[in-house]
């Protein structure tokens, strides 16, 4: 009641005021309120403005009304008015530097059109992370002279939840040659802070090479470097499971609202969604959302784009546009070198070097598979309290050397390539140069390349008689055609699974 008191009694000194020449024209008790309002530069003390905190009132409950009360309570329910030195301009605030860059991106021009529509003379609406106003702003005047600006409210920077990224994928963990340089070059440019060079960013290689190693530290890095971004890591069967049960639950918006405000994506093994044509609508427009936004997409697959069966082409065409960089099967150095970076993160524990150079020589599968087979012997030492010779490495290895041991003929990768192309064998070594007995023949050599151990000029003479460069020439061909040709890459999976098993 003193409040209102006061009001009246400061409402009458400037229409005092205005009659002894401070301002011109008719005046009316409400052009009095206003102007007194302004004179007191709409000092809040935990208040607010009489005709802005009413307005705001207004505003608050359209946007509840129109974005539905799930998205206002997580969303704008926590915005609060702050102090403004300015007539004309309305500051809101929000708790955290998250919260306040979505409402900017998503709300910031409705909140000037509501502003507008309920008092037509504001011009501004900023939105800032501080310390919030109180709820239910009251109204205090103090004095005639404008009181001193308010201070503006201690910024606050909100560190989100970091996602579950794996402590052992860092770049400097990573082994580097030729066979994934430019993957890790790549990863790493999209790990620096600014404008990204380019995204989406799509690796892929067979299982256990890397990818994933890859993709965590570029989380890390990111992470680092912006304390403040939002990291969002899933594999790509968590974002099908995730968007399915937001369907049962009739709560899609939370589900694209928490992929979509991502500022670095990552989807692991896309491959999964292949056929799964709800969850790939989905995911094509969170993708174009987050690259039309300019932030960082990072997709990984076991294969090319072109070479994703079931994946709808308007996908493969995006993931296209971007940087595509595939990691190859590491050769003897790297797998030696491997075994080395992760034998300095055992401390106390010593491994002889030809017990390193056997597991790199004979497990040639995938990274995955030569770190497992090292940890196996490390462990096994430990609790037998045996130390750690080749003999030992040999009997604790036994039924995985065997198994890597298995070696594919050439005769049996003819008859594999031979069946599947519906071709005779004789016609891999015959010289018909047509594209349908040419095409499997290059294939054939491919296999024999990477299944066997023979020698380029071996292999050569088991197709026909023909030399070593054809043989390269094959070989280089056929690693072109899987980046390109999805019927390619899909064929030579399919023999590799059926030689391999």
């Amino acid at each position: 009641m003193g409040s209102r008191v006061h009001f009246s009694m400061y409402v009458s000194r400037v229409k005092r005021l205005l009659k002894q020449g401070f301002g011109v024209g008719v005046w009316n008790e409400g052009e009095a309120v206003t102007i007194a309002n302004r004179r007191s530069g709409s000092r809040i003390d935990g208040s607010q403005d009489d005709t802005v905190a009413r307005a705001w009132a207004t505003v608050r409950a359209h946007l509840r009304e129109s974005a539905g009360a799930r998205l206002f309570d997580q969303w704008l329910k926590p915005m609060a008015l702050a102090p403004s030195p300015e007539q004309g301009a309305v500051r809101l605030t929000l708790p955290s530097a998250f919260m306040t860059n979505w409402v900017r991106n998503h709300y910031a021009d409705r909140l000037l059109q509501e502003f507008r529509a309920q008092l037509p003379g504001v011009h501004s609406v900023t939105i800032e992370t501080g310390l919030a106003a109180a709820s239910t702003p009251v109204l205090t005047v103090e004095s005639l002279p404008a009181p001193a600006e308010p201070a503006e409210p201690a910024a606050v920077v909100t560190i989100a939840a970091r996602p579950p990224l794996d402590a052992r994928f860092t770049f400097d963990r990573f082994v580097v040659d030729a066979s994934n340089r430019v993957a890790f070059n790549a990863a790493r440019a999209l790990a620096e802070p600014g404008v990204p060079r380019f995204s989406p960013l799509f690796l892929h290689s067979g299982t256990g090479q890397g990818k994933t190693h890859l993709m965590h530290a570029i989380g890390a890095a990111y992470l680092d470097a912006v304390p403040a971004a939002r990291v969002l890591l899933m594999s790509a069967e968590r974002f099908m499971f995730d968007f399915v049960s937001a369907l049962r639950s009739r709560d899609t918006h939370s589900f694209k609202l928490r992929l979509r405000s991502a500022d670095l994506l990552l989807i692991d093994d896309l491959q999964f969604i292949a056929g799964k044509d709800s969850t790939q609508e989905e995911f094509f427009h969170t993708m174009n959302e987050v690259m039309g936004a300019g932030k960082r997409l990072v997709i990984s697959a076991d294969r090319c784009p072109q070479g994703l069966d079931g994946v709808e082409a308007r996908i493969t065409s995006r993931l296209s546009c971007g940087l595509v960089a595939d990691i190859k099967t590491p050769d003897l150095a790297l797998r030696r070198a491997v075994l080395t970076r992760k034998l300095a993160d055992m401390p106390g524990v010593t491994v002889p070097a030809e017990v390193l150079d056997l597991l790199a020589a004979r497990i040639t599968a995938n990274i995955r598979d030569l770190e497992g087979a090292l940890n196996r012997v490390v462990a096994y030492a430990q609790l037998t309290e045996s130390p750690i010779d080749l003999e030992f490495a040999v009997a604790t290895l036994g039924d995985v050397l065997r198994g890597a041991e298995r070696r594919v003929t050439i005769d049996e990768i003819q008859k594999a390539v031979s069946a599947h192309f519906e071709l005779k064998p004789v016609d891999l070594v015959s010289a018909r140069r047509a594209v349908v007995v040419a095409r499997p023949r290059q294939i054939a050599m491919y296999l024999a390349k990477r299944l066997t151990t023979r020698s380029l000029p071996e292999i050569g003479r088991k197709f026909g008689g023909r030399d070593h460069s054809t043989v390269i020439h094959a070989v280089r061909r056929i690693e072109e055609l899987r980046d390109k040709d999805r019927e390619i890459d899909t064929a030579v999976r399919v023999l590799l699974r059926e030689l391999e098993g």
